[in-house]
């Protein structure tokens, strides 16, 4: 007779966190800049521009949104 193995239990993703971080191939997380949303046209262009560029955490940050988004 077959015995039942024991599963790990799965992991919840943090919705919040997933909808803001993505990681690359070489697992850096990523996340777009803070004040990019709306209001922009009270923003200078070159600020703008600035908020554009794609921003990556920091080690120990990365640490906690990684125990955040497991499956990503």
């Amino acid at each position: 007779m077959a015995r039942k193995q024991k599963k790990n239990p799965k992991v919840k993703t943090n919705r919040a966190a997933a909808k803001r971080f993505s990681t690359t191939g070489t697992g850096l997380i990523v996340f777009g800049a803070k004040g990019h949303r709306h209001g922009l046209s009270n923003k200078s262009r070159k600020h703008n521009r600035k908020l554009k560029k794609v921003r990556y955490m920091s080690p120990g940050d990365a640490q906690r949104v990684a125990r955040q988004i497991p499956y990503l």
